[in-house]
């Protein structure tokens, strides 16, 4: 790795670097809920967000978000700035995050667009394993719930 590219702990102060890195790779939006306040609360339930920067530039180049839901690490917003990329930065950004799930002992899981044929690359390369017979639903917003009564009853 470059010497003005480091790996370390997300700082609370690196939130608007962190958002525009999110935004620049189309890791995050409004509709994820990827708050400052969510990110604090996985933080405290044991999980890590690894932040790369290029300290040349004071610039967040980089990210691996590892939650924790007390039975599996979960990662998300795993992502190189488009600037950055091709430069081999994304393996020691693996590494660190795939060191810190070695290191608490527990399964990590993720999830990648079918089309991200880089990323599934890397991925598979790197131990993951497709499950093969899941798909993934959701539930973004949630005023969309309108749960009936037949539902609730016994």
């Amino acid at each position: 790795m470059k010497n003005n590219i480091v790996l370390r702990n997300f700082k609370k102060e690196d939130i608007k670097g962190v958002y525009e890195l999110w935004k620049k790779t189309g890791l995050g939006n409004s509709l994820r809920g990827d708050t400052s306040e969510t990110i604090e609360i996985s933080l405290n339930m044991g999980g890590k967000l690894i932040v790369m920067e290029d300290v040349l530039n004071s610039k967040i180049v980089g990210t691996s978000w590892i939650t924790f839901d007390g039975r599996r690490l979960h990662l998300h917003h795993f992502g190189i700035d488009p600037d950055y990329q091709g430069k081999k930065l994304s393996k020691p950004l693996l590494r660190e995050t795939l060191l810190f799930a070695k290191k608490k002992g527990i399964q990590i899981k993720l999830e990648v667009h079918k089309d991200n044929f880089k990323a599934i690359e890397l991925y598979t390369k790197s131990y993951f394993k497709y499950l093969g017979d899941y798909r993934i639903y959701i539930i973004r917003d949630l005023s969309e719930i309108n749960i009936p009564e037949s539902i609730l009853e016994n």
